[in-house]
C-alpha cells in the first residue's frame, strides 16, 4: 500500500512537472514572437492583424478576437482590426471607456477572465443597445460568448486601447494560466503596437508638412518616426531580457542582444544622415579632396555590409588600372554606404549586389545595381527629394532617414559629379554617379586592384 501511494505521489508530481514545462515553453514561444514583432517593418494595419493572429494561435480556446484603439475627444475604443467577425458589422462597434469587457479592461489596465457564460453576461452588462446589435449581428446572430479572456494594451501613460479574445461554442474555456500569460505579454503588446501607431501619425503629419519647406519640421517629423523604430526594438528587447521570470537559453539571448547591436547601428546611420543633412542646408558642407582609390574604397564599404546580411551576394567590378581620382574619401565613402544600404534594404529577398566602375574620357562613372522589387516610372524622378520613400507593395516599412539619397546628390554634385537611377519593376534598381577626371591626381598610376 505505502508503494502504490508513493508511485500515485510520484506521477502526480511527474504530471506537475510535464504542465509547467508546457506553460513555461508556450510562455517563452509567446515572447519570441511578439518580441520579433517590435522590430518588424508592417504597416499598421498588417501588425494588427498579425498581433491578433498571433493572440489566436497561442490562445487555443479562442476562436474569434478584435483589438480596439483608444481615441480622445470624446474619449472611446473602436476596433482596430478583428478576426472572427463580420467585418463591416464589428467595424461599427464604439465603446465608451469602462463599457463591456473590452472597456473594463482598458479602464482597469488589468487583464480579465470570464469563464461562464454567466460571468460573461454579468461583465457585459452596461453595453449600449446599438453595440450589442452590432455585436450579436458581427457573429451572426449569437447572443454573447461563452468564455472570454481580455487584456488592456495600458502602459503608464501610453494608453492604446484592449484586445478580447472570445470563445463561442463553448468547445473549451480559458484558463489561469492564459490569465497569467496575458498579463505578462500586455507590457510587450503596448510597446508594439505604439511604435506602429506613432509611425502612422508622423506619416499622416509628414504628407501635411509637404511643401513647407520647414527643414525644422522635417526633421522632427524624421527623428519622431524613425529614430523611435529603433530605440522600441532596442527596449523591446532589452525588456525581455530583463524579465525576472522567463529563463532565456544562451542562443535566445546572443540573438536578441545582436537585434539591440544591429538596430543601435540603424540609430547611428539616422543621426549620421540627420547632422549630414544638416550641415548641407547650413552651406558648410566642405569637400576635402585627395587622391582616392575608388575600387579599393568601395571594397572595403562592401566589406562592412556583407557582415550584416546573410541574404545578398556582393560582386565588386572595376577594370585594371582604374584611375585615382580627386575626391573627399569620407564623403564618397557616405554615397557609397548609402547607395549600397538602399540596394540591402530594398531588395529584401536578397540577391546580387554589384558595384561596378567604369571610365570615360573626362569622367569615371560608378553604379550599384540590385535585384530588388524595382521602381515605378512615375517615383525615380522623386528619388533623390529628401523624406520621399519608396513603400513596397507588401506593405513592408524600411526603416530610415529617407535622407541617403538626397546626401548622396549633394555630395556627388559638390564633386562636380552627377547622380541618377534607372530601374524597372520586378527586375531592381541601379544607381549611377559620376565624378570628373583631372586635378591633383592626374598622371598618377593607380596599382591593379
Amino acid at each position: 500500500m505505502r508503494s502504490s501511494h508513493s508511485e500515485r505521489r510520484l506521477q502526480r508530481e511527474t504530471a506537475q512537472r510535464q504542465v509547467q514545462r508546457q506553460a513555461e515553453t508556450r510562455e517563452l514561444l509567446a515572447f519570441r514572437e511578439f518580441s520579433r514583432l517590435v522590430a518588424c517593418g508592417m504597416e499598421f494595419d498588417a501588425l494588427l492583424k498579425a498581433i491578433l493572429e498571433k493572440l489566436l494561435a497561442i490562445f487555443k480556446p479562442a476562436e474569434a478576437g478584435a483589438l480596439f484603439l483608444y481615441r480622445r475627444g470624446p474619449d472611446s475604443l473602436v476596433v482596430g482590426h478583428a478576426l472572427g467577425y463580420d467585418t463591416d458589422t464589428v467595424h461599427r462597434i464604439s465603446l465608451k471607456v469602462g463599457e463591456g469587457i473590452a472597456g473594463k479592461a482598458f479602464q482597469s489596465g488589468q487583464a480579465g477572465l470570464c469563464t461562464t457564460p454567466q460571468q460573461v453576461a454579468e461583465a457585459m452588462v452596461n453595453i449600449t443597445p446599438q453595440n450589442r446589435a452590432c455585436l450579436e449581428r458581427a457573429v451572426f446572430g449569437c447572443k454573447q460568448p461563452c468564455s472570454v479572456l481580455s487584456l488592456p494594451l495600458v502602459c503608464g501613460d501610453t494608453k492604446i486601447g484592449a484586445v478580447v479574445l472570445e470563445n463561442w461554442r463553448g468547445n473549451g474555456e480559458f484558463s489561469q494560466d492564459d490569465l497569467e500569460l496575458a498579463q505578462t505579454l500586455a507590457s510587450l503588446l503596448v510597446a508594439v503596437v505604439d511604435r506602429a501607431r506613432l509611425g502612422r501619425e508622423i506619416e499622416y503629419d509628414r504628407g501635411t508638412l509637404e511643401g513647407a519647406g520647414k527643414l525644422q519640421q522635417d526633421i522632427m517629423a524624421t527623428l519622431s518616426h524613425e529614430m523611435r523604430t529603433p530605440l522600441a526594438s532596442i527596449k523591446g528587447y532589452a525588456s525581455a531580457l530583463l524579465l525576472d521570470d522567463v529563463q532565456w537559453d544562451e542562443q535566445t539571448k546572443r540573438e536578441y542582444l545582436e537585434i539591440i547591436v544591429e538596430e543601435s547601428n540603424k540609430l547611428g546611420e539616422i543621426i549620421a544622415d540627420l547632422l549630414e543633412a544638416s550641415l548641407i542646408d547650413a552651406g558648410r558642407l566642405e569637400i576635402q579632396k585627395e587622391p582616392t582609390l575608388l575600387a579599393r574604397l568601395a571594397q572595403e564599404v562592401v566589406d562592412e555590409l556583407a557582415r550584416h546580411t546573410d541574404k545578398h551576394h556582393f560582386l565588386v567590378s572595376f577594370p585594371p588600372h582604374f584611375p585615382i581620382v580627386d575626391a573627399d574619401s569620407g564623403r564618397i565613402r557616405r554615397v557609397l554606404l548609402n547607395l549600397l544600404d538602399n540596394a540591402v534594404k530594398y531588395s529584401p529577398a536578397g540577391g546580387l549586389v554589384v558595384v561596378h566602375g567604369e571610365v570615360r574620357e573626362n569622367e569615371v562613372i560608378i553604379s550599384v545595381a540590385d535585384q530588388g522589387q524595382g521602381i515605378a516610372p512615375e517615383h525615380l524622378n522623386r528619388l533623390f527629394e529628401r523624406f520621399f520613400r519608396v513603400k513596397f507593395v507588401s506593405g513592408h516599412h524600411v526603416v530610415g532617414s529617407g535622407l541617403g539619397l538626397p546626401i548622396a546628390r549633394n555630395i556627388v554634385e559638390a564633386h562636380g559629379g552627377r547622380i541618377w537611377a534607372e530601374s524597372k519593376l520586378g527586375e531592381g534598381t541601379t544607381v549611377y554617379f559620376t565624378l570628373p577626371l583631372g586635378g591633383l591626381s592626374t598622371g598618377i598610376e593607380a596599382a591593379e586592384e
